[in-house]
């Protein structure tokens, strides 16, 4: 209970999901909450549920990809808490489908919420965490940040660049302020409501990529994610993988490097990877071969 107590933490994407637990294990563990997420109402059921004290929360409907708001949001924690201890930039979205059938306006989207989401809030808040005297930046990438598969350029695009981003940050902290820890998260298949709340290309069933992910995988539950994820974040740790896929996929791009981007496709072939259905030319008098 000793580490988060009476620490002012701030979680975006808090209305649901990973963040939702996230807030339910710090407001346990005695921390004061400050929750953004673009949905009011699950903000409010999320407050509901950790059974927080007025005194300790502050609610945001903020959007992550509003830079301005969420320098307005980072002054008004710092306003009614007095310091800011931590940010877990948490909120993203998935978005499914191939380079060639996507829209960049769909692209964008996956960019700005997943990727300038973190930048953004890690900015905001940065200055205060540096005044903390135990400070921590929390970013959630994904094992899409280790590995890439066919189906998820943008969420790859996003959470690589999550990654890379962290990974400076981390060097930078290290050295002008060591006293602020900065951790990379990288959740395998988390089981929440990101599927359904997907874009997907026009030539996708979204109905489809709900029961593949929902059935193939998201297997682990977002309670033992966010509390394996505290724990890390305790023990200062500079990557944390959640779940046995993501262990999986660290270990595959770690022996197999860029041989891993043959595997996939031989593994699932004549399908999307993790079982969503593509439509893909006739290859008839065409002669194909297998490679980069």
């Amino acid at each position: 209970m000793g580490y988060f107590i009476g620490r002012v933490v701030v979680v975006t994407g808090a209305g649901a999901g990973i963040g939702r637990q996230l807030s339910i294990q710090l407001a346990a563990q005695g921390a004061k909450l400050a929750l953004i997420d673009v949905d009011q109402g699950g903000l409010e059921e999320t407050v509901e549920l950790a059974g927080i004290s007025a005194d300790s929360v502050m609610i945001s409907a903020t959007d992550v990809t509003d830079r301005e708001a969420m320098g307005e949001c980072a002054a008004a924690t710092l306003a009614q808490f007095g310091h800011v201890d931590a940010i877990f930039n948490n909120a993203g979205v998935l978005y499914s489908g191939t380079v060639e059938d996507s829209d960049y306006a769909d692209i964008e989207h996956v960019m700005n919420v997943d990727f300038w989401g973190v930048v953004n809030g890690s900015k905001a808040f940065l200055p205060y965490i540096i005044a903390s005297d135990r400070g921590s930046i929390v970013n959630i990438s994904s094992a899409f940040g280790l590995m890439a598969a066919p189906g998820y350029s943008a969420y790859n695009s996003a959470k690589f660049a999550v990654r890379g981003f962290t990974e400076s940050l981390r060097q930078e902290m290290l050295l002008h302020h060591r006293q602020v820890a900065v951790i990379c998260v990288f959740p395998g298949g988390i089981k929440t409501s990101i599927a359904r709340t997907a874009r997907v290309a026009t030539t996708l069933d979204h109905s489809e990529v709900v029961e593949s992910f929902e059935g193939s995988i998201a297997r682990t539950d977002p309670a033992a994610a966010a509390k394996t994820i505290l724990r890390g974040v305790e023990r200062r740790r500079p990557r944390v993988l959640i779940g046995k896929d993501a262990r999986i996929v660290d270990l595959l791009t770690r022996t197999a490097s860029s041989g891993y981007q043959r595997i996939i496709p031989a593994l699932k072939s004549g399908e999307y990877f993790w079982r969503i259905p593509r439509s893909a030319p006739s290859t008839e008098g065409l002669n194909t071969c297998n490679g980069q």
